[in-house]
């Protein structure tokens, strides 16, 4: 039977929400009758422009309508998108446009330059065209307003079926080169039923606003997928989401669901300029990308009156798949699984250990890539056939709640036992003077792995001696001995993936040199 993932999610909201607000940028407001139009005109233009179906194109795309309009468009004329992370350098871009063998990109005007720059880098022959909603940009590319505007709009769907490929994201390469992760037309509208309907119940009354970009697989289920999947309105906004911007975004569009990641949530807890419950309609948030710490779920919640369902997903499975639930947040924890997946914990011999103990997740579900393009020993080692390996170390607690523990990598063996990072970063975090911490295994004068910790202090703190000798104990009061930091730096910011995640390979190669 044919299935094309864009024309279920255009056609589900036609006619009766054409006049509804699909989409709000920095630029203004569309309805889904004028998004649709976007969606036929911009497949339109990549038929002209000879691109064939199941062939590939590039995105570097800032959050703005046209993203939708020529993501979807490419699927719905049975083009494979490829939407890549708005912060990489010329080299990244390099490597993907040449290891995605990619016909096109459709760049927005600010990354115009470095995408020309990676397309020498790549000794690449595709075509750029320019994306530029402000009608500013002054190079020699094609503008996609121009392709658009004389396209012949796009009628019919590509006849493309449940399995066959609908995109790809490519990885953040935090611990390597990216890899091109393959997804299926049926995976974008699995996770809208199984997640944001079946535990966050979205619905069409909902304005969703997420600070993770639409590149990212985590902000894309959030502010298109989801939104689209009922008929909701999503905010979109193009430039960094630092905490004054969404403050003012949380007040002045009043998203009733904000989706956020824990580095963000506890910068806009210390912000002077944070909205009053009173000036927000938040009704849920959302947190993924790293585990929220339980102070500042706790904190969040005080302030706002709302819930962060905290949950854990993965560019692999495209979105999240153990969670906690509204109603039933349980901080400190990553939940139990969404309906729909089966979760497991195994040992290094590869079976099931005894709750309580510690081992390796692993997930099967309806959304899993299809494979890892070009790169058979990744998809061997990381797809099992229906379970995907995670790499993240977990346990489960004494409700059956999943409980994080590290990335497989990061797992520190201190005097004989294991020692989970985010367990002693989550402990530090919970002191009043700090706002983040990093830990890493650093070898003692014997040579011995103990923890040492980068803190972030909160805006007014000062570093001293004291404070770390203080920090030590703190932590000391709350987890085994061994687990407390031998050594804390104070440092102003720690290094982070574009989606909010801790480098750590960043700070272990730092502290080697």
């Amino acid at each position: 039977m044919p299935y094309n993932a864009a024309a279920d999610l255009i056609e589900r909201n036609l006619p009766a929400r054409a006049q509804k607000t699909a989409f709000i940028d920095d630029g203004g407001e569309y309805t889904y009758g004028e998004l649709a139009e976007r969606v036929d005109r911009a497949g339109g233009a990549l038929l002209e422009l000879g691109i064939h179906p199941e062939q590939r194109i590039v995105l570097g795309l800032l959050d703005t309508i046209d993203f939708p309009a020529v993501f979807l468009g490419a699927i719905k004329a049975g083009i494979v998108p490829i939407p890549v992370n708005t912060l990489f350098q010329p080299a990244d871009y390099a490597y993907i446009l040449a290891d995605s063998r990619a016909k096109i990109t459709i760049v927005s005007a600010e990354l115009a330059a470095h995408y020309e720059e990676a397309a020498r880098l790549a000794t690449w022959n595709g075509r750029i065209i320019v994306s530029d909603p402000r009608g500013t940009y002054a190079g020699t590319q094609t503008t996609l307003a121009e392709l658009m505007s004389r396209a012949t709009p796009l009628v019919d769907a590509a006849a493309t079926g449940p399995d066959d490929v609908c995109f790809w994201l490519y990885s953040s390469g935090s611990t390597g080169r990216p890899k091109g992760t393959v997804h299926l037309q049926t995976s974008l509208v699995r996770t809208a039923e199984l997640f944001a309907q079946g535990v966050l119940g979205i619905d069409e009354s909902d304005v969703v606003f997420s600070a993770a970009k639409l590149f990212f697989a985590y902000g894309l289920g959030n502010a298109l997928t989801f939104p689209m999947s009922v008929g909701a309105t999503a905010v979109l906004h193009a430039a960094r989401a630092t905490p004054a911007a969404v403050g003012a975004i949380l007040r002045d569009r009043r998203p009733t669901i904000f989706c956020g990641v824990p580095t963000l949530f506890g910068s806009l807890l210390v912000q002077p300029d944070l909205p009053s419950r009173d000036e927000v309609a938040l009704r849920l948030c959302t947190s993924a990308g790293e585990p929220l710490p339980e102070e500042i779920g706790k904190n969040w919640t005080a302030r706002f009156g709302v819930e962060i369902v905290d949950g854990i997903g993965s560019t692999e499975m495209l979105h999240i798949f153990v969670s906690n639930r509204p109603g039933a947040v349980k901080y400190g924890t990553t939940g139990v699984p969404v309906p729909g997946y089966r979760a497991r914990i195994v040992g290094e011999d590869g079976r099931d250990v005894v709750p309580g103990e510690l081992g390796e997740l692993e997930v099967s579900g309806p959304t899993s890539a299809a494979y890892y393009w070009n790169n058979r020993e990744k998809t061997r080692s990381t797809f099992a056939g229906e379970w995907t390996r995670t790499g993240d170390k977990y346990r489960q607690d004494e409700d059956g709640c999943f409980v994080y523990c590290g990335r497989v990598d990061d797992m520190l063996k201190v005097s004989g036992n294991w020692v989970s990072p985010s367990e002693v970063e989550s402990a530090l975090v919970a002191h009043e003077q700090v706002l983040e911490a990093a830990v890493i295994g650093l070898a003692d004068e014997q040579d011995l792995i103990k923890p040492k910790a980068f803190v972030v202090l909160k805006p007014g703190a000062e570093p001293s001696d004291a404070l770390a000798d203080m920090l030590k104990v703190h932590v000391k009061s709350r987890l085994a001995p061994y687990k407390y930091p031998r050594w804390i730096e104070f440092v102003p910011e720690l290094p982070k993936t574009a989606t909010g995640k801790i480098q750590r390979h960043v700070l272990r190669a730092r502290d080697r040199a």
